[in-house]
């Protein structure tokens, strides 16, 4: 579903991203982990060409991202992203901010749109809420109505970009709920998060990174039990410290 081949990023001088070489199967649950600053948002945010590299391949769904003929909005429409502060519309109520999309980019019909956001809503837990506003909810229920809105463009792939970190630690719960739910369906999944129990739990596959390097790509249970690399050793070490 996403393939990865020797890919680069520099910022300036700074190399962001070395030489990264992976790939994510239809309906894996991918968890990439590591320190502050080892690249993993760069690297998830280059699958939707939030980010472009300087050299390398990433094919998403059989499609070149840097084809010279992609059209990039509507590729970014097949690719579901959540980040890290919602990025709802404040002025849009709920269900305005879920059916802009599907009304404006894929031309999908206002009655059909709202049954499809209500029962999104419905998913989340938050069908009460259809008619509020971004500022009326906490900061959880406004991460759900984006995992909502992502969902409404029916995408093959979601991408997380440490959606809990700007969340109240009892705020976390109910957002890690809704993507173990996605994951329980099938959904290919890339995320970034620093939840060490949701990758133990729901992760088919832990990519751990340093430095901008793809250090070590293993199933959680060896991960967690067994780490190989000396740098992802010290990382679990110092989390179980903490």
């Amino acid at each position: 579903m996403i393939y990865f081949s020797k890919v680069n990023k520099w910022y300036g001088e700074y190399h962001a991203l070395v030489n990264v070489s992976a790939q994510v199967k239809q309906g894996e649950v991918v968890v990439v982990c590591g320190p502050s600053g080892s690249g993993k948002s760069t690297l998830i945010r280059t699958i939707n060409r939030l980010e472009d590299i300087k050299d390398g391949e990433i094919n998403v769904n059989g499609q070149d991202i840097r084809g010279r003929h992609l059209d990039v909005n509507r590729f970014r429409a097949t690719v579901g992203f959540l980040f890290q502060s919602f990025n709802l519309f404040p002025h849009l109520s709920v269900l305005e901010n879920i059916i802009l999309a599907p009304t404006t980019v894929s031309g999908m019909n206002k009655v059909e749109a709202k049954a499809k956001a209500l029962s999104l809503l419905d998913r989340v837990g938050l069908k009460a809420k259809a008619s509020s506003y971004p500022g009326q909810l906490s900061g959880g229920q406004q991460q759900r109505v984006a995992i909502a809105r992502a969902l409404a463009m029916s995408p093959p792939v979601m991408l997380f970009d440490e959606p809990t970190s700007a969340l109240d630690p009892e705020m976390v719960g109910e957002v890690l709920q809704v993507m173990k739910s996605l994951a329980k369906e099938g959904m290919t999944m890339v995320c970034v998060t620093h939840e060490m129990g949701f990758a133990r739990e729901v992760a088919d596959t832990i990519w751990f990174m340093d430095k901008g390097q793809l250090l070590e790509v293993a199933p959680p249970e060896q991960f967690f039990a067994n780490p190989q690399h000396p740098r992802a050793k010290q990382f679990l070490s110092d989390l179980r410290s903490h």
